[in-house]
């Protein structure tokens, strides 16, 4: 029988913390590929440099199809954990396609928000995480894209206020809405307590850098009284499941 691999490749994650997301999604996406063999690659560059740094080698995504061709393996799948497309989805996808002649098979699999039902379910999913409070708002950062895919974090916000949640608002470190957006959004209502969220896989740095930072900075000078969460959304259950069924349209 040929040999059979599944590449689970993430952005990556320093925080040591953080990696817990990522290993959680990576196990849900190992159960569903029973006989594939599981392989960790990261995209980020610098993030694979501070593992490095710390005696932890994780491969990029063209090592690891490198190192898969050379032991002979013939058919991969390279699942991403990427919540949408954007530059990072198209790099991904461009490189494992370059080296896509080395194997029988090689098929990408679609990032979580690759369409309107799959970000209209998440919307729904934090929805009924984060059950409303009075007097009281929940806050998603994003780190956001440049790309044409920055449309999916307006999408989600849209599903949220059909919901009549206007106490669920997201936002994103590039791009908009930043910051300021989610402030003027807020004012009507007065000062609120807040609770600030990683609407990213994993709560790694830019969580704990960003979000409860300068993020975190801007709410409490306008006077709210804001508390920070490093729940990445691959600590959800009902997260793994969408990335399980992502996988499942390759197998």
């Amino acid at each position: 029988m040929d040999r059979q691999a599944l590449v689970i490749a993430s952005v990556g994650a320093s925080v040591p913390e953080a990696l817990n997301g990522i290993t959680a999604v990576e196990e849900a996406l190992s159960a569903a590929a029973e006989g594939y063999v599981r392989v960790r690659a990261f995209t980020s560059p610098a993030i694979r440099r501070a593992l490095k740094d710390r005696g932890e080698d994780v491969p990029g995504l063209s090592e690891a199809l490198e190192a898969l061709a050379a032991r002979d393996v013939r058919r991969v799948i390279v699942q991403p954990t990427h919540l949408l497309y954007g530059y990072e989805y198209d790099r991904l996808k461009a490189g494992a396609e370059t080296l896509s002649g080395r194997f029988a098979s090689l098929a990408v699999g679609r990032p979580l928000l690759a369409d309107g039902g799959s970000i209209r379910r998440f919307a729904l999913g934090l929805s009924r995480d984060h059950p409303a409070k009075g007097g009281a708002a929940t806050v998603f950062m994003g780190h956001g894209t440049g790309s044409a895919a920055r449309a999916a974090y307006p999408a989600v916000q849209d599903a949220w206020d059909e919901l009549g949640r206007d106490d669920l608002l997201a936002g994103v470190m590039e791009g908009r809405p930043g910051p300021e957006d989610i402030l003027r959004r807020l004012e009507p209502g007065g000062p609120r307590k807040i609770e600030l969220l990683p609407l990213m896989l994993a709560a790694g740095t830019h969580a704990r850098r960003d979000m409860a930072g300068d993020w975190k900075i801007r709410l409490e000078r306008a006077e709210h009284a804001v508390t920070c969460s490093f729940t990445g959304l691959g600590q959800r259950a009902w997260v793994r499941e969408m990335y399980r069924e992502r996988l499942e349209e390759l197998l």
